[in-house]
């Protein structure tokens, strides 16, 4: 329990809230993950349709695999459920309060960010009250945002099926790519491209490397894809150890 400051909060750490992480993390803005845990997919048997994986791939294993690239990337977690997030000054980040918000959690924790993604399903009570927030009612609660995952907030954005995105696992973790790299163009920064090309395939011609790429040699490219194939085989060396989580609806009393 503390006091701490970050550029980005990430609230609700399933597919879209994971994904939007790794790209704050790696652009470089300090970025926190809270998860109060019982993502969706822990309850699933087994994930059919998510790109890479031609025969599925079970559903424990992806969100694991998802934190550990988050945790690669440069993000901390907070393994706590946020119980309020509220602006903290008119002024916003270089004004009196250098931070847009003030993120609250059950365990007593505050924490002082510049952007908030909140990416927890239909989870909304840490939000509600807050002036410019729309609260959409459609059986289950969702948050009104533009095309881009903008909410009515400055800085405050929503991923995912919270953000009315269809349920399936790839499209909330494009939609939470997609929210981060619009929170990175919101900030003003470089823009954000994302690729590791071979090397001189910028340099070779007279161009710059973009922001977000580098150029890499044969020799860095093996070894890269060597560590990748180690890993993944370490991975799915063995069943994964957890249980299929129960619906709360079916658990026994």
């Amino acid at each position: 329990m503390g006091d701490m400051e970050y550029d980005i909060v990430v609230v609700g750490g399933g597919v879209a809230g994971l994904s939007a992480a790794v790209f704050t993390a790696r652009h470089g803005l300090d970025t926190l993950v809270c998860d109060a845990g019982g993502s969706i997919l822990r309850r699933n048997a087994h994930l059919d349709n998510f790109p890479g994986f031609p025969v599925g791939v079970n559903a424990r294993r992806l969100l694991d695999l998802l934190e550990e690239q988050a945790e690669n990337a440069g993000t901390d977690r907070l393994d706590a459920r946020v119980t309020a997030v509220e602006p903290a000054a008119e002024d916003g980040p270089g004004g009196d309060d250098p931070a847009r918000f003030r993120i609250e959690t059950a365990d007593g924790d505050r924490i002082a960010a510049d952007y908030v993604v909140a990416a927890t399903k239909n989870e909304v009570g840490y939000l509600e009250g807050v002036d410019g927030v729309g609260l959409l009612d459609r059986g289950k609660t969702f948050v009104d945002t533009d095309e881009r995952g903008r909410t009515g907030v400055d800085g405050l954005y929503a991923a995912g099926r919270l953000a009315e995105k269809p349920h399936q696992a790839a499209v909330c973790a494009g939609h939470g790519a997609e929210v981060a790299v619009t929170l990175l163009e919101d900030d003003d920064g470089p823009f954000y491209h994302d690729w590791v090309a071979p090397e001189g395939y910028f340099s070779d011609r007279g161009r710059p490397i973009p922001p977000g790429c580098e150029e890499i040699g044969g020799a860095e490219r093996r070894r890269r894809e060597g560590r990748s194939l180690e890993t993944m085989r370490e991975r799915f060396a063995e069943p994964h150890p957890d249980d299929q989580e129960t619906h709360p609806s079916l658990r026994e009393e």
